[in-house]
């Protein structure tokens, strides 16, 4: 699927699901899950690697993440999700020309057909219209921007009028410049409401309420793989509890099990 395609969902009041994927085992279940979008996020940073924050994550680990998700995909190429996959800090903060390169990177080594970045700074806006220009699509993040974490924290953005102003002001100018489709993190409902009716793009809400073109989730949260979720994505079933008491049984067995060395002999040559 093109990026373009997720404005003609809007255009026909289909609603866009994106679930992130960080390898070829969650890629495959996503896929048959018949999510719209595949996001290669990088939360990855958080809940696969271990790190507080998303800060720490590299172009090369993105890299390699996405091209393991791209193998998970088991649906014809024309079938398949749109694969985006999140440009990590420091990947396009110090410049067009490492930007580009850094997003040229991830759509030539793997199946990313379009990258997304947070902010609209002026600096960020450069970037954005210099990868636009250079044929590389991409998705915008307003809102809650977790790579800007030591400024803004992880609280909910936009509460009073002054910024809710200028976050619609960037938002159009995301639209202006060229971008398919914007994600709108953890802000008051009625800003992405009032969003999605002004803006042609496709609006994306994760903490955004439910008046949203579509929806972004963490797939790992949304499983209960994680042992914290944020406000806005509490888990559908809590496999990490399942699982752990499944994987305690078979422990618990197998530690209390007690076999004479005759049965011993005879489960080791079964075993092969």
């Amino acid at each position: 699927m093109l990026p373009k395609e997720l404005v003609r969902f809007k255009e026909r009041g289909k609603q866009i699901t994106i679930l992130t994927a960080w390898d070829s085992l969650s890629s495959a279940i996503v896929e048959a899950a018949g999510a719209d979008v595949v996001l290669v996020g990088d939360s990855l940073a958080m809940f696969v690697h271990g790190h507080t924050t998303t800060l720490p994550v590299t172009l090369e680990q993105m890299l390699h993440h996405a091209q393991a998700v791209g193998r998970g995909f088991n649906k014809q190429k024309d079938q398949q999700p749109l694969l985006v996959c999140d440009l990590p800090f420091l990947s396009y903060q110090c410049g067009e020309d490492k930007a580009v390169a850094a997003a040229g990177s991830l759509l030539k080594n793997s199946c990313t057909a379009a990258v997304k970045l947070e902010g609209a700074e002026p600096e960020v806006i450069s970037v954005i219209e210099r990868l636009i220009r250079m044929g590389i699509p991409v998705m915008g993040h307003l809102g809650l921007t977790p790579q800007s974490i030591h400024n803004l924290g992880y609280r909910r953005q936009a509460e009073d009028k002054i910024e809710q102003e200028k976050l619609i002001n960037q938002a159009l100018e995301i639209e202006s410049i060229g971008c398919f489709a914007l994600v709108l993190e953890h802000i008051p409902s009625t800003v992405a409401s009032r969003l999605r009716n002004i803006l042609k793009i496709p609006v994306i809400g994760i903490g955004a309420g439910d008046d949203c073109d579509g929806q972004v989730r963490v797939t790992a949260d949304l499983l209960g793989l994680t042992e914290k979720q944020p406000p806005f994505a509490k888990p559908l079933i809590n496999i990490r509890e399942l699982s752990i008491e499944v994987l305690k049984n078979w422990v618990d067995q197998r530690s209390n099990q007690k076999q004479s060395p005759t049965t011993k002999a005879s489960q080791q040559e079964s075993d092969y």
